[in-house]
């Protein structure tokens, strides 16, 4: 997969958790690209090292669940960094 290919899932992928996630998250479409992006790294890691599950090719489905679970991953863990910035 190429590197328009990887914004792209990234930044679906990104939105995805977004809307699947409960509360009100911060950030733009850059940082749901960024979050996207580094959520679809993470599952694509963690689904190999656990269970033989990698990121395949743009139109796989395991691609993209794989992509969404790692987002929805990083978006809590961002959700948790951030949350007393916020406050402050």
């Amino acid at each position: 997969m190429g590197i328009i290919g990887w914004i792209v899932l990234g930044l679906l992928a990104g939105a995805i958790a977004k809307a699947i996630l409960p509360g009100n998250q911060g950030g733009g479409w850059l940082i749901t690209l960024i979050l996207g992006v580094v959520g679809a790294l993470l599952g694509g890691f963690i689904g190999s090292a656990i269970f033989g599950l990698g990121l395949q090719d743009f139109f796989s489905i395991q691609t993209w669940l794989v992509a969404i679970l790692g987002s929805i991953l990083v978006l809590l863990i961002y959700g948790f960094v951030t949350r007393g910035a916020r406050k402050a």
